[in-house]
């Protein structure tokens, strides 16, 4: 399987994006991750596979001024349907894994900047994220992210 193909991206129409870092994170089933998004000066874009399992990835817009500001989209990635997710700087980002084991794999086009990271709560009725399965893990930093109304962003359309 071809992974990434600079070429194949812009042909899709995704914009120029130099990838300056690759991470893998595993969960077991039910473990949810994020929403978690890194401010400017220190945002990221990232493009999410799939390589062991099956995730629900989920992105939200943050850019102010943006006609979908608000909004999620979610997209089940799997081992097997080789489905990939690019999640450009401005949207929060986070996943659902629906097996045990699931093994993620993101380039992103920032390095990591601990000062820079914030979060959005998971479960925002506001947002309303539909995850397609339970809940049943979640980290105390994601578990405590604030609500997009009191969320720090400094995002804007272009």
């Amino acid at each position: 399987m071809e992974a990434y193909s600079e070429l194949e991206f812009l042909r899709a129409g995704f914009p120029e994006t130099v990838f300056v870092q690759d991470n893998l994170s595993c969960s077991v089933k039910g473990t949810l991750r994020g929403m978690h998004y890194q401010i400017h000066p220190y945002g990221m874009a990232k493009l999410i596979r799939v390589v062991k399992g099956a995730v629900f990835d989920v992105a939200v817009d943050l850019r102010v001024g943006s006609a979908t500001f608000g909004q999620w989209v979610g997209e089940t990635l799997t081992e097997d349907n080789g489905k990939a997710m690019f999640v450009p700087c401005g949207f929060a980002h986070g996943f659902l894994s629906l097996e045990e084991d699931s093994l993620v794999y993101y380039k992103s086009d920032q390095f990591y900047e601990p000062s820079s990271e914030r979060s959005l709560h998971y479960a925002d009725p506001e947002v309303g994220i539909v995850w397609p399965d339970e809940v049943c893990v979640v980290s105390p930093k994601d578990e405590a992210a604030p609500i997009l109304r009191n969320a720090e962003y400094n995002f804007r359309m272009v």
